[in-house]
């Protein structure tokens, strides 16, 4: 047994989930956003300001050509790719525990949003989506005049 297996335990080379490694040398021409392959979920924080629908997600290692967003006036999808950038075999792996390959995440809006006006940064990592509230029709009473004939 070797010092690091007497440190971290017994070394296990096969991946956790048994995901495969994504080739990184697919130029961006050949990213496919088809789920040809096991999609991993991305997580993401739902919030709301007076004025808006705040959606915030971590994505480190995403560059933002290989983000696709689609904005409905009650949904968000938000799909992309994290490509590894190291040329390592399976079998050269103590451990892999981040997620390479395609991901994607559908969140339902709690109140409609005005699409036209969303905008969406990509800042250190953290991709924020504001997505401006729509304006609730408000119920207006009329008075009624009486007409004499």
């Amino acid at each position: 047994m070797s010092f690091l297996e007497k440190l971290t335990g017994p070394i296990s080379k096969e991946k956790p989930d048994n995901k495969p490694v994504p080739d990184p040398k697919k130029t961006e021409k050949e990213i496919d956003w088809a789920p040809s392959e096991t999609e991993g979920q991305l997580s993401v924080d739902v919030f709301q300001t007076p004025a808006d629908i705040v959606i915030k997600s971590t994505i480190a290692g995403v560059k933002p050509e290989h983000l696709d967003i689609a904005i409905t006036n009650d949904m968000v999808t938000i799909r992309g790719r994290r490509e590894s950038d190291d040329d390592l075999k399976k079998d050269d792996y103590f451990y892999q525990e981040c997620y390479w390959g395609p991901f994607s995440r559908s969140i339902i809006l709690p109140v409609d949003v005005q699409t036209d006006k969303s905008l969406a940064t990509l800042k250190n990592g953290v991709l924020t989506i504001k997505l401006p509230k729509s304006e609730k029709i408000k119920t207006k009473k009329i008075e009624i005049r009486h007409h004499e004939e």
